[in-house]
């Protein structure tokens, strides 16, 4: 999904470079990707007209793809023995079709390329610091990189202790459920040690409110609405949210498992003297009282009125 619009954006760019009214793809007549494709070029130049030869050709199976490309002499990763459908990108691969279409199946060992099985993971912990400015990585374990950079190495780190696997069933734009699989070990990596410096970086309710934004914006994306207003909108507030999301975290990974063991900045809002109970501890315990009867008086009101009425059993 995440690279749908970059390349919806360098197809439309090339059109107009040369001048073209059409735009081909070759995505199948029952997947997200006609959606992302379509969408984004309609959104980006609503003149431009589409071809997607495989949805209108007689090509509904993986096999009749495999059968056309080899009479065509179009090379393609995907055989008869292994047909599945993989598509691969910095942040990760995504496979699906084959044996992987009965949810009860296994996913073959042969399907991962980027992380190692768990037999074969070493047995000692590694620990990696991995630094963010603005909410942007941008180190490991000290050394200043560019995000790429940060992607590929921390995906050999995770990679190699087993992390990084998905899989997972799916509620497709189109309607119907389907099962994937992913590699993403950089990123799954990056997303925890993202969370953890938010939680220390970001104010209680501006957090638990960009959580749920989060969900919405991911929904945009993955139904093709990348170039929509409302996407752009959110873009600008979760921008906003990361100005002061700077610091390190500190990960663990050993035998498929990436778990944060640190973190620090100097925009924490972690006080120590508030949240200790050793000495120098700073909280005013004299208001909780009075905190709790005032947040709690909405619920004493509700029980009491259930009370005085005979209605105890009702909600």
């Amino acid at each position: 999904a995440l690279s749908r619009p970059l390349i919806s954006a360098k197809l439309v760019e090339v059109a107009h470079k040369y001048g073209a009214t059409y735009m081909a793809h070759g995505c199948t007549g029952k997947g997200n990707d006609q959606v992302r494709f379509e969408v984004s070029v309609q959104a980006l130049d609503p003149d431009l007209k589409v071809i997607a030869p495989v949805r209108v050709w007689d090509l509904h199976t993986r096999p009749q793809e495999i059968a056309f490309a080899e009479a065509h002499g179009i090379p393609v990763a995907a055989k008869n023995g292994k047909p599945y459908s993989i598509d691969d990108n910095l942040w990760g691969r995504a496979i699906e079709c084959g044996v992987l279409e009965d949810p009860w199946n296994e996913p073959p060992a042969d399907i991962w390329e980027t992380t190692a099985d768990l037999a074969d993971c070493p047995d000692t912990p590694e620990d990696v610091i991995v630094g963010f400015e603005g909410g942007k990585p941008c180190s490991l374990d000290g050394e200043k990189m560019s995000v790429q950079d940060v992607i590929v190495k921390l995906d050999a780190i995770a990679g190699r202790n087993g992390y990084g696997r998905l899989d997972q069933i799916e509620n497709r734009l189109v309607g119907i459920k389907s099962r994937e699989c992913y590699e993403v070990p950089g990123g799954l990596a990056l997303i925890t040690a993202h969370k953890a410096l938010e939680d220390l970086c970001l104010e209680r309710e501006l957090l638990h409110y960009k959580l749920g934004l989060e969900h919405k914006w991911a929904e945009l994306v993955y139904y093709g609405l990348w170039f929509s207003p409302l996407k752009k909108a959110l873009g600008a507030f979760f921008a906003s949210t990361q100005t002061l999301v700077t610091g390190e975290v500190k990960l663990r990974f050993i035998k498929g498992t990436c778990t944060v063991v640190g973190r620090r900045s100097e925009y924490s809002l972690y006080d120590y003297n508030l949240a200790t109970y050793d000495e120098g501890d700073t909280f005013n315990r004299d208001s909780a009282a009075g905190f709790i009867e005032q947040w709690g008086l909405p619920s004493k009101v509700w029980a009491k009125h259930r009370k005085d009425t005979g209605n105890e059993g009702t909600i």
